[in-house]
């Protein structure tokens, strides 16, 4: 399948559209990114990957990163990592705080805020430099050391994130975080503040496709039946209380992040990555969004 002419021709397609999304305003340093971006790579288990557009500029990846701290704390703690976050779906905005009061501070799931800065505390707990190990764990994936945090932007979310702050003071208050709240948080904004080009995105998701292993350095991240089970996540969660629309539209695995980046992987096949900054209602890339549900509508490549 020539993949390099169809995302050529599915790009042009998307960017004919009225793109009526905004950025995400009220993280500043994000508000300052050109809304006219446009990147999309797509990397094979094992063959060259291809990417039209702005594919190798770098932005926050944002929540696409609570995919590796879940991998990063279920690879160390198995089924235990389930006794302080669920796994269900949440049906809510990604930032809402109505089910931690009526579930008693156990967020629904780890890919929502709540659920990753309760990750989050389980990392500091394990690590012995929480920062510097999640990190050196998410150049191991993308097979690149030259990956980092924006400090500008754990600066920018750290002096406007008020109902994160709000979420886990409310989460201590029901004695699901160990840590200090300011701790918990200085992570999580850290992980948040990663930077990623949508080519090092698909790249580091590919072991997703390739069964928990790293297809270039053949090393074992995750069981099969561990992979399975972060895949079942991503396609249930990965995109909030849009999760369904995804699965309908485009029926892959995936997760987005208020950057405007979306990565979704294709079992055995496939991992891709979409950078469009302006966001849907839902909090999701308009753009992407639209580019994927071509990719698997005019390539019959859903999971289902």
């Amino acid at each position: 399948m020539n993949y390099h002419q169809i995302l050529t021709d599915i790009t042009k397609k998307v960017q004919t559209l009225s793109d009526r999304g905004t950025s995400a305003s009220y993280i500043p340093e994000l508000a300052s990114i050109d809304v006219n971006k446009f990147g999309v790579y797509l990397k094979p288990i094992d063959k060259k990957g291809c990417g039209v557009g702005d594919f190798d500029e770098k932005f926050s990846i944002q929540s696409i990163a609570k995919v590796f701290l879940l991998i990063k704390a279920y690879k160390i703690k198995g089924k235990e990592s389930w006794t302080r976050v669920g796994y269900e779906p949440s049906g809510d905005p990604f930032n809402s705080l109505v089910q931690l009061e009526t579930e008693n501070g156990i967020p629904r799931n780890p890919l929502i805020n709540a659920g990753a800065i309760v990750v989050c505390d389980i990392l500091l707990d394990l690590l012995p430099n929480p920062k510097q190990d999640f990190l050196q764990f998410v150049r191991k994936l993308a097979v690149n050391d030259a990956i980092n945090y924006n400090e500008k932007i754990v600066a920018s979310e750290a002096a406007t994130g008020f109902t994160n702050i709000a979420i886990a003071n409310l989460i201590k208050s029901y004695g699901n975080l160990n840590n200090k709240v300011d701790d918990v948080l200085d992570l999580y904004f850290h992980v948040c503040a990663i930077e990623m080009s949508c080519q090092e995105l698909s790249k580091s998701f590919l072991l997703f496709a390739n069964g928990g292993i790293i297809p270039e350095t053949n090393e074992r991240i995750l069981s099969l039946s561990r992979t399975k089970r972060v895949n079942a996540i991503m396609q249930t969660c990965g995109f909030y209380d849009e999760a369904g629309e995804f699965a309908f539209k485009v029926g892959l695995p995936g997760k987005s992040g208020v950057g405007g980046g979306i990565v979704a992987i294709h079992p055995e096949k496939y991992a891709i990555a979409v950078w469009s900054p302006k966001l849907n209602k839902k909090g999701n890339s308009y753009k992407g969004m639209k580019l994927l549900e071509l990719l698997t509508t005019e390539t019959d490549s859903s999971i289902f």
